[in-house]
Order: C-alpha cells, then sequence, then structure tokens
C-alpha cells in the first residue's frame, strides 16, 4: 500500500515538474523571439480636393457662367404666358382662406368667378418675374470667393439657397410694384371684387381677409427659386450637358 502510494506521488510530482519546465521553456522562447509591435493604427488619408488641379479663378468664373445660365432660364421659363399657370410646380392656387368660398362658389355653379381670379393671379406672376433677372446677376457679380467654394462644395441647392438668403427681399420689393401694376392691366382687382362680392353675399368670406398683392408677390418669388433649383440640380447632375467647356470641367470634377 505504501509502495503505491510513493508511485502516485511521484508521478503528480514528475508530471508537475514537467508542467513547469514546459511554461519556463515557452517564457524563455517568448523572451529569446522579437516580439511584434502592435501596429499603430493608421490616420485617415484627407479626402482630396476635387478642384486642387483648378485655379481659383477659373472655379469662379465656371460657377459664375453656369449660374448666370441658370437665371436666364429660369426667368425665361416663369417670364411667359403660362409661365406659372401651366406649370404644377410653381402654379399659385388660391389663398387658404379663400378655398371656403372657391368650394362654395362650385357647388352652387359659380366656378368661373374663382376659375377667373385664379388665372389673374397667375398672369400678375407671369409680368413681374423679368425684373428678377437683374437682380440675380447683380449677385452672381458680386459673390465672393468663399461664397463660390461654399457654393460648388455644398448640396444640389446651394446657389439657390445663396440667391434666396442675398436677394429675396431686394426682389420682394421689386415684384410688389410690378404685381399691383399687372393686377390692372389683368383687371385683378376686379375679378376679385366679383369673387369676394359672390362670397359676402353668401356668407362665405369677409371681403378685407385677403391681401392678395403680397401673397401673389410671394408665391412668384417661392416659384422662381424652385425653377433656379432645378436648374442648379441639373447642371450637377449633368455637366456635359453645360454650354461652356469651362464649367462642364469644373462641376463633372465635382461630380466625380
Amino acid at each position: 500500500m505504501l509502495k503505491k502510494s510513493s508511485v502516485l506521488l511521484t508521478l503528480v510530482f514528475a508530471q508537475s515538474a514537467c508542467a513547469f519546465s514546459l511554461n519556463d521553456l515557452k517564457g524563455e522562447l517568448n523572451k529569446a523571439l522579437p516580439q511584434k509591435q502592435a501596429a499603430a493604427p493608421q490616420a485617415a488619408a484627407p479626402a482630396a480636393d476635387p478642384l486642387a488641379n483648378i485655379s481659383n479663378k477659373d472655379q469662379i468664373s465656371s460657377l459664375k457662367q453656369a449660374l448666370n445660365q441658370g437665371v436666364m432660364t429660369a426667368v425665361a421659363s416663369l417670364a411667359k404666358t403660362d409661365g406659372y399657370l401651366g406649370n404644377p410646380k410653381v402654379r399659385i392656387p388660391l389663398p387658404e382662406n379663400l378655398q371656403k368660398l372657391d368650394n362654395g362658389l362650385r357647388r352652387l355653379g359659380m366656378g368661373k368667378y374663382a376659375d377667373e381670379l385664379n388665372v389673374s393671379m397667375n398672369r400678375a406672376a407671369e409680368a413681374a418675374v423679368p425684373e428678377a433677372k437683374a437682380l440675380l446677376v447683380s449677385a452672381v457679380k458680386n459673390m465672393s470667393v468663399t461664397d463660390a467654394k461654399n457654393i460648388l462644395m455644398g448640396p444640389d441647392n446651394a446657389a439657390t439657397q445663396y440667391f434666396r438668403t442675398n436677394t429675396e427681399t431686394a426682389l420682394s420689393g421689386k415684384f410688389q410694384p410690378i404685381v399691383v401694376n399687372a393686377m390692372q392691366k389683368v383687371q385683378l382687382a376686379q375679378k376679385y371684387d366679383q369673387f369676394a362680392g359672390k362670397g359676402v353675399q353668401l356668407g362665405l368670406v369677409d371681403a378685407k381677409n385677403a391681401n392678395l398683392e403680397s401673397y401673389i408677390t410671394q408665391k412668384a418669388l417661392d416659384g422662381l427659386f424652385v425653377m433656379m433649383a432645378e436648374q442648379e440640380k441639373a447642371i450637377r447632375a449633368n455637366p456635359l450637358e453645360a454650354t461652356n467647356s469651362l464649367v462642364k470641367k469644373v462641376f463633372s470634377a465635382i461630380k466625380f
């Protein structure tokens, strides 16, 4: 019995010694072999500037040419018969506070009053929008280098937002007298009096509730900026369709 116990103890100690020896051996080997250095995190490479090979002068020149082209196209598309009325994206509807009257008159078979008023409102906007051309072109001419860079590298409507910020107040001042004059030419006041007069008779509207001059002016401006945004988006999406080679070069660099 004693002999068996001695044998077992001997085997246990032998295995332990062997284990320690192997561990020690591994440690010595690890010390002897060169350790791999932890890979340092790679710094992200700075994004390449797509305009790096194009001079600032060319960048600004191309942008101004593109914007002038967009201004001319947007204004021309609106400054004609049905420029507003025939385009669902910019057509000026009756003011919200006249919608109840419109619905009431149509139920009574007098929808012609609403239709005549709506046509006259859009005609007034079509007459006013040519006044935008000079102010918008001036805004392009006075654009700073920083403005140009921000527009080139900005979202699809960056130029449109620049125009809205820098010209909307002045445009409103230019538009409103034209709207007033156009309202007289298309007999808008008369159309409104007929329209609202029917509503007053029917108890559907207070004739003093609608300020058509301000409403038409703002809607005309909104429609102009909608069309300018479309032009801007188109040239960014399809730069090769631009009419100027420099514009093609710069906007193609931005896109790709």
